[in-house]
This record gives C-alpha cells, structure tokens and sequence, in this order.
C-alpha cells in the first residue's frame, strides 16, 4: 500500500478535488461510481459507460463468487476482460450482505456463513478468503470484509460488530493485494460517535491505500447519516481517499462531499430509472405520469446526452405505459449521465471556490417535498449541467 496513490489538487472548505490512481488510469474525485453488481450496470453496456464517461464502477465480489464462479472469470482473464470494461473496478467484499442477508447469514470471529438467495448454495467467507477472490478478479479497489450492522443495534451489538470488523480488517492487511491493486478498510461504529472516531482512528493505523465510511444510509435519519460520516472522515487521513458506501441521491452526495467526502455509489439511478423516474436540472420527474402523453419537450433541456437529445417525454411515457424494457434503458443511461454531469461541475466548483453555492443550488432542486407523482417540482429554469 503507498500513499502516493491519491492526490488532494485543491480545497473548498471541506470539500476536495482530487485524483486516484487505479491501475486503469487516473479517476477524478468527487466521483460516482455506477453499480455492476453483476457484472453489468443493469440495462446499459460497458460500451455506454463508455459514453457516459463513466471512469470506474462498483461490483460485488460475492456475488460473483456465487455465479459465474471466481475460477470461470479468472480463466476469461479476470473482471475487467469478462465484462470489457477498461475502466477502473471497486469490488465490495460481500460485508453488505451480512446486513442485506441478514436471515441468511451466520457470523463468528472466523467469518460468515452466507446462504445464498440465488441457488441455496453456502459460502464461508472470511477476510483471507475475500481478499483472495478479489485478488482474483483482478479489481483496481479491494474492500476489506467487514460487520455491517443494524441502525437499531445497541451499544454493545455494535461495539462487538466493530471489534470484529477491526479483526478482520487486521488480518486482511495481512493477506495483502496484487501490486497493481489498492486495498482499503471500512469504518464502522453505527449510531454511536465514539465508536466511529474509534474506528476510524484504529483504521488510520493500519495505513489502507484508502477508507470506506460503512454502514449509514441503511435507514437512519439524515441528520444522523451527516453527523456520524463527520465523527468518520474527520478521524480519517487526510491524504488517503474517503468513500461513502451506498450514497447516491444528489442532495446526499452534495452534503456528503460538503464533508470531505471523495466516493460514492449507489443503485439508486439507475433503480429510479427502471420505476419511470428521471433525474434532471429541475428535480425528479416521472415521465409515467399521463401529463407527458403528448409533451414534444426532451426530458432534461439542459442535459447533452443522446436520450434527450433524440427523445421525448412523451415517447419515452409511452414505452412504460407498454412496459418496453427500452423505456428503462434509455432513462438509465439519461440519470448516468446526470450524475456525471452533476459530479464535473461539483469538481469545477471545488477548483473554483463556488462549491457552497452550488450545494445550495441542489438543495433546493432535491430536499424540497414532491407531489403524488414525483412530477418535476423545481423552479422552470433549473440548473445547467451542460
């Protein structure tokens, strides 16, 4: 692990602009990074990733243990060949699955024993064991295994959680990655502040190429997921990049990088997308609704990408009202390219010194209430994200 594999290149406050350097190129910092959970971000192609100018996704290396087997990627060449992407690679460790699988899981000091949803087959996983299919797959990011717990946990479940999740990020270090591959550790804690600075200081010590802040946005309050990422990142190194597991709306991201926050992903576009709902300079809109029938207007004048430069709303509502799988595809390609957007102008403005301003901007467009219909509910100039 070197510390020379992430730059700080300039400040606004707390908010940084930076570069990580992954074995398939510089990535950009503040980033977001679509979810291939799979393999794949669901319904686009790495040839559209490419032209969303995605530079690094997420996958999931449990899952990918499970089907199509660490041993069939590997002998394709590892992840990046299997799914033709020649961008970057996170790969989670299979620690969400510990909350996510909760009435699947069995958790001790060694590992966890994971039943999985898919087929019923069984996986103990420990942290040596992760590290190794990881290894394997050939990831730029390898995320240690780790105890992500309940919001409603106690003090002393949670307590216990982050003994083992520091255990296991211990030994993780240990195994060690590939030259060519970063690893770093998750901070956890839950609800509880001094367990949070706990761990992050704990983690420090073990010197990761890299920090997670695990476990929040599982279903607490906002105030809460704000207060506890803060007792996390400001324990954290300074020079070492910082990543928001599960973090994915813009006004989250926005207040999150407000933070020090460099990382985040989420399926959170891309799942709106499939359910009618688009992410645009106005707000949310849901192109289900009957009131674009017959609207001629793209679904984001001010977006650049094909969706909205080829399409309308009102085609775009007929393809769900038909339930065409299309419908899906072309409005998650659109909210992709949104959260690009949005992420090169956060970064514009950090160099700039504007950030506040534009966080503001956000706000407003997503923290105020919607109608029944999730219609586009923002001021009718909206902000550019050309």
């Amino acid at each position: 692990m070197e510390d020379s594999k992430f730059e700080v290149v300039a400040v606004d406050g707390l908010a940084r602009l930076g570069y990580l350097k992954t074995g398939h190129g510089n990535v950009q910092t503040p980033v977001f990074m679509p979810v291939g959970t799979n393999a794949n971000v669901k319904l686009l192609s790495t040839r559209d990733l490419e032209e969303l100018q995605a530079e690094i996704i997420l996958s999931n290396s449990y899952h990918l243990a499970v089907k199509p087997g660490v041993d069939v990627i590997k002998s394709l060449g590892g992840l990046h060949s299997f799914m033709d992407w020649r961008g970057g690679i996170l790969t989670d460790s299979g620690g969400f699955q510990i909350f996510s699988l909760r009435k699947l899981i069995e958790v001790d000091d060694e590992g966890v024993l994971i039943t999985s949803p898919v087929d019923g087959s069984k996986l103990f996983l420990t942290p040596e064991l992760s590290i190794r299919i990881q290894r394997d797959l050939g990831s730029d990011i390898v995320m240690v295994l780790d105890q992500c717990g309940h919001p409603n946990s106690s003090y002393l479940e949670t307590k216990d959680a982050l003994r083992r999740t520091h255990a296991w990020a211990k030994r993780s270090v240990q195994v060690g990655v590939a030259d060519n591959q970063m690893l770093f550790g998750i901070a956890q804690g839950g609800m509880f502040s001094d367990l949070r600075r706990m761990s992050a200081q704990y983690l420090a010590g073990l010197n990761f190429d890299g920090y997670a802040v695990g476990g929040l946005s599982i279903g607490e309050p906002l105030d809460l997921t704000l207060e506890m990422t803060y007792e996390t990142t400001n324990n954290l190194p300074r020079d070492k990049a910082r990543y928001f597991m599960g973090g994915g709306s813009p006004d989250l991201i926005v207040q999150l990088v407000d933070l020090g926050v460099d990382m985040f992903d989420s399926v959170f576009p891309t799942r709106i997308a499939r359910h009618g709902t688009a992410l645009t300079s106005y707000g949310r809109l849901n192109v289900r609704s009957s009131k674009f029938k017959t609207d001629k207007s793209p679904i984001d004048m001010n977006c650049d990408c094909f969706v909205c430069r080829r399409f309308s709303r009102a085609y775009i509502h007929h393809l769900f009202d038909r339930k065409e799988v299309l419908g899906g595809t072309l409005l998650s390609f659109h909210n992709i390219r949104f959260m690009m957007n949005l992420m090169r102008r956060i970064r514009e403005s950090i160099l700039k010194g504007s950030f506040k301003l534009l966080k503001k901007e956000v706000l407003e467009l997503y923290e105020q209430k919607r109608d029944s219909n999730c219609d586009v509910v923002g001021n009718d100039r909206g902000f550019n994200t050309g």
